[in-house]
């Protein structure tokens, strides 16, 4: 008996151990397709706030069929477009990508950058010489996941951005990317960074005029407008308008805003993304990705901006927003089923994220008896000008304010032989007294500052010497600073409104399920690597996901 015993011990060993190498086994198996969508302006709580009423085969099978990282929170300060793109696709911050802002100053020139802006380049498909079309992604010192796989597959996968922006398409696609496109005026364009023409596709593409389709019929509530959350009407004060001192309430009259704007009032209905997933559609099926000969996976980043151009416009509690989010869900539906037809279920890889969050409306916040208020860029620039003039003798000491942050002129002030610690210290003083601002501090004295974390590390992560301001702005939270209208939603800001943001992966190499713990959008590049079996970027300060990874 005891060496039957024995021997079913040893056959339990053996077949454990047996277990235990296949799973140790490493392969070199990979999706044929990975698919990066980022929805600008997207928060966490619109996972779960439209639920019920989102259908079966979009964010509702995104999140039964794959993994949602639940508390993904941004690392840094501030939480804007350009900087979310970068982060999401190099795993690293401002601090060290150097996309700090939309637009940030250049401390050597004192001059203003685009993120984007690439004055060597020309515009394909528009006039060359426009400012919209003058794009690459130069100004990004580290390299992307995407770049990352050109470099682990000697550059045989084929890699493709497009948004409606050209730095929500640019910045994720990378310094290797075999195209990029993005909207101006209603048609997809592109650089001579990228090609010297427009493929023939994308010019068929464009001639079908998908942007004249949608603005001719106008927008309309998918669902009866009183099954909406209608705690506030449609038509109400904190919204804005396509045209200035014109109301815009179901159903819109597109094709008049356009007439009396331009065509890129597009951006700022739905159908935005709509076009945005159907020019996807078409490059995947005609660049064949997921089918590439080499055998190596392809990336396609997507960036759908309209849900940041109706957040803009008409703040988040709005009937517009609920709309574009159950219409957005459909169209998720149709491209995942797309993917299906395209490359398999099952070959592909997507994740879903966003860039950052919103803020609900001050003045909202304000009307329902709660803490909220707005500080004018303007006006609190005049103020400082005058007390720096009264008080050191001398104008244009602070040459501009932006991203939450203060410049100093430093050439300047070395000029007059000023003290430019007594200015700084000054303004900190100044600023710390104006209603809403919580705190105020030397950037280059962070660590030492009474900022509470996580807000100092997120300001530290967010600070690069040669494109950030000398003092770092906190507003009271629901406050807008630095933000010139009192209608629609603005970002940019620690709170988690802003920064806290859906992640969920779906598709090959992705278990089912869902985790609480503490993520941060860098760990969205080092999960990839690891999905992918490739370099994490140069840049990378993040941690792979390890739940999420089948």
């Amino acid at each position: 008996m005891k060496r039957i015993f024995h021997f079913i011990y040893i056959l339990i060993f053996i077949l454990n151990f047996s277990n235990v190498q296949a799973q140790l086994k490493n392969n070199n198996d990979r999706p044929k397709l990975v698919v990066g969508i980022v929805v600008d302006q997207m928060r966490w709580d619109y996972l779960y706030k439209y639920y019920d009423r989102y259908n079966n085969n979009g964010f509702k099978r995104m999140l039964n069929q794959g993994f949602a990282v639940e508390n993904t929170q941004i690392p840094y300060i501030p939480t804007y477009t350009a900087i979310g793109h970068s982060t999401i696709y190099t795993g690293s911050v401002p601090a060290i990508h150097g996309i700090a802002g939309n637009n940030f100053m250049i401390r050597a020139t004192q001059k203003d950058m685009y993120c984007t802006q690439d004055d060597s380049v020309k515009g394909v498909g528009l006039d060359p010489d426009k400012f919209e079309g003058k794009m690459s992604p130069r100004n990004l010192l580290t390299t992307t996941i995407t770049d990352e796989l050109k470099l682990a597959t000697d550059f045989k996968s084929k890699v493709v951005g497009i948004s409606l922006k050209d730095r929500g398409g640019i910045l994720p696609a990378g310094h290797f990317a075999d195209a990029a496109y993005w909207m101006v005026d209603g048609n997809w364009v592109s650089s001579t960074f990228y090609m010297n023409d427009l493929p023939g596709y994308v010019r068929d593409f464009n001639k079908a005029d998908l942007t004249k389709k949608y603005l001719d019929e106008g927008w309309s509530p998918m669902y009866p407008l009183n099954t909406y959350f209608d705690r506030v009407k449609d038509d109400n004060p904190y919204e804005g308008s396509y045209v200035k001192g014109e109301h815009v309430r179901f159903p819109i009259n597109l094709k008049d805003a356009a007439a009396k704007k331009n065509r890129d009032v597009i951006k700022s209905t739905p159908f935005g993304n709509t076009v945005t997933l159907k020019l996807a559609q078409t490059v995947l099926t005609f660049e064949k990705m997921g089918k590439n000969p080499a055998n190596v996976p392809d990336f396609m980043a997507i960036s759908l901006s309209s849900t940041d151009y109706i957040g803009h416009q008409f703040a988040i509690n709005s009937a517009k927003i609920e709309d574009t989010y159950l219409r957005l869900d459909k169209d998720l539906a149709d491209f995942f089923s797309f993917l299906d037809n395209h490359v398999g279920k099952g070959n592909y890889t997507v994740f879903l994220t966003a860039d950052h969050g919103a803020a609900h409306n001050p003045q909202y916040i304000a009307d329902e008896k709660g803490n909220g208020g707005f500080l004018y860029k303007k006006e609190l620039g005049m103020a400082l000008e005058e007390q720096l003039i009264k008080t050191f003798g001398h104008k244009k000491l602070v040459y501009t304010m932006t991203n939450n942050q203060v410049f100093l002129d430093y050439k300047l002030i070395d000029s007059l032989q000023l003290d430019d610690k007594k200015i700084k210290q000054y303004v900190i003083n100044f600023l710390k007294k104006q209603d809403g601002v919580a705190f105020a501090a030397d950037m280059e004295q962070l660590s030492l500052s009474s900022f509470p974390e996580p807000i100092k590390s997120m300001s530290i992560n967010g600070y690069n010497y040669k494109r950030s301001g000398d003092i770092q702005v906190i507003l009271e939270p629901q406050w807008y600073g630095f933000y010139k209208d009192k209608t629609g939603t603005t970002h940019g800001a620690w709170n988690p409104y802003d920064s806290h943001i859906p992640l969920v992966f779906m598709g090959w190499g992705i278990r089912q399920g869902n985790s609480h713990a503490p993520a941060y959008m860098t760990d969205i590049a080092p999960t990839l690597a690891a999905l992918l079996h490739i370099q994490e970027p140069n840049g990378n300060i993040g941690k792979p996901l390890i739940d999420v990874l089948r």
